[in-house]
């Protein structure tokens, strides 16, 4: 696919999003944009030798969301009646979340500006959020009128807790990267001439691992959000039965061993 509005790159088994219209501050509202994000998602998630995604911003902006200027004149997705725009939702923007949510393999946002509306949430569906300390981010929906309609109510509350999502959604406040950091909303935060070298080296750590059993522990940890711990322990098992018959398994253990058998030379 040819990308017009995304910039999508593979570096070894890492993959790289970046949005790129810094002229809108990366605002995710058009059906060009939104099929590239979901089309780069897909390709990952069917090339099994891709191990990580990392996903930024070009310019100064993370993303800022939607498209203000389209919800004034109604334009785009912001266009039609009621039903329509329902349709709208459901037929873009809500499949970003969808496709994130299908994706193995773990995802990190290097969050490079502001994270602001949709592009907060953006940030929230990935695993790990690493972000530079010129970075902001704001639940902002309410104060234009609006709710989380991309899958905010879902992602924020699993990262800072229910109160602190309730707080932050209530008042629509911007917080900067020490707060989120404080907050648990993310990982590191970093001077922004460091974030991408310290994505990279993160994604490098994690695409070291085997890739198929990467995919497994990812997909086991979120398939565990809500259940019980006996319903836990038995995807468990089924999950750790594959793996002690996969190569990956055998080829550590081998490794273990004769790292130990040259130890003790």
């Amino acid at each position: 696919m040819d990308y017009r509005e995304i910039l999508f790159e593979q570096d070894g088994s890492i993959a790289y999003l970046t949005l790129n219209r810094p002229d809108i501050r990366n605002a995710i509202t058009s059906d060009v944009m939104i099929n590239e994000i979901v089309n780069a998602c897909d390709t990952v998630q069917a090339d099994e030798t891709m191990n990580v995604l990392v996903i930024t911003g070009a310019g100064t902006s993370f993303s800022a969301g939607g498209n203000v200027k389209d919800m004034h004149e109604k334009k785009g997705m912001f266009s039609g009646n009621p039903e329509q725009l329902r349709d709208n939702y459901r037929k873009g923007i809500q499949r970003i979340p969808l496709a994130f949510s299908k994706l193995d393999v773990p995802t990190i946002a290097a969050v490079n500006g502001p994270a602001i509306g949709a592009g907060c949430d953006l940030a929230c569906m990935c695993d790990i959020r690493v972000a530079s300390d010129n970075a902001r981010f704001g639940e902002t929906f309410v104060s234009v009128g609006l709710i989380p309609g991309d899958g905010g109510a879902y992602f924020l509350p699993r990262i800072v807790g229910f109160a602190k999502a309730c707080e932050l959604t209530f008042t629509s406040r911007v917080i900067d990267a020490s707060e989120a950091l404080r907050i648990g909303l993310v990982n590191e935060v970093l001077p922004s001439d460091r974030l991408m070298e310290r994505a990279r080296d993160v994604a490098a750590e994690i695409a070291k691992q085997p890739g198929k059993i990467l995919r497994m522990a990812k997909r086991l940890l979120y398939l565990a959000q809500g259940k019980t711990l006996e319903d836990t322990l038995e995807l468990s098992a089924a999950f750790q039965a594959l793996c002690h018959y996969s190569p990956e398994h055998k080829q550590a253990l081998e490794a273990y061993f004769l790292k130990q058998k040259t130890t003790k030379k």
